[in-house]
């Protein structure tokens, strides 16, 4: 293949003072942290709570959970994107209709929108990992709290959750990841996070390959990075004798 390669292509100046190539990737990757943090503290809270719902004893709670769970699962990442970017806002009452249009600056509004879409989608496959780690649990642990007289919110909060979430993190480590994964939508909705920024830059400079390349080892990185330290979390929360790491 006759291409020439020229990564000192991002340290040229884009023409847009005294920017470089180089910020537009910081630029991104800032927004695509920013959305993913935002998105799984929206999941995890949200996935928590629902979880919860789908082992209570009420059989209300567990069919709301549930409803929830096969609505936001069974219907495409994009198509929820375009809904809550589009249509949602249609919604709004009058004044904040017109203060999300108009007033927010076009990637405030965007970024709200892919933040609240991907924190709810997520929320739905959390939800899941929860109810699966709650249920994991031998049912005498629930029983003896009710013994020593702890409340049913009790129950959750100090004895099963504690020990389900220590069982789910190799799970909930996949979701976050894939939170950072699936930011790259936003993109399609004018959001210029990294995989926006990517394509920019290979527009602007056609060295396609190099751009992508940079991208791809970016991403790496931050995955691998959020890997290790959820290992390292992993580490230090188990309880010898009780939770085993690695199969030991």
């Amino acid at each position: 293949m006759n291409y020439n390669w020229d990564w000192q292509v991002f340290f040229k100046s884009t023409g847009i003072g005294d920017e470089i190539y180089l910020d537009w990737f910081v630029t991104g990757l800032g927004w695509t942290v920013a959305l993913a943090l935002g998105a799984w503290l929206i999941a995890l809270l949200l996935g928590t709570v629902l979880g919860v719902m789908r082992t209570l004893p009420g059989r209300t709670a567990r069919r709301i959970a549930g409803a929830y769970v096969e609505l936001f699962r069974n219907v495409p990442l994009l198509v929820q994107l375009f809904i809550w970017y589009f249509i949602v806002p249609d919604w709004l009452p009058g004044p904040l209709e017109l203060w999300f249009k108009q007033t927010l600056h076009p990637a405030t509004s965007a970024f709200i929108s892919v933040t609240l879409c991907l924190g709810l989608f997520t929320a739905a496959r959390v939800c899941e990992q929860v109810r699966t780690g709650i249920e994991a649990l031998p049912r005498g642990q629930a029983m003896a709290a009710f013994a020593l007289g702890l409340r049913l919110s009790q129950v959750y909060r100090q004895v099963l959750l504690p020990q389900a979430f220590r069982i789910i993190i190799p799970p909930l480590t996949s979701e976050f990841l894939n939170v950072f994964k699936n930011s790259s939508v936003a993109s399609l909705i004018g959001l210029m996070e990294l995989l926006a920024q990517t394509k920019q830059t290979a527009e602007f400079t056609a060295n396609l390959f190099e751009a992508f390349t940079l991208a791809t080892l970016i991403y790496f990185t931050l995955n691998m990075g959020l890997m290790l330290l959820m290992r390292w979390v992993e580490r230090k929360v188990r309880v010898p004798g009780l939770i085993a790491l690695g199969g030991k």
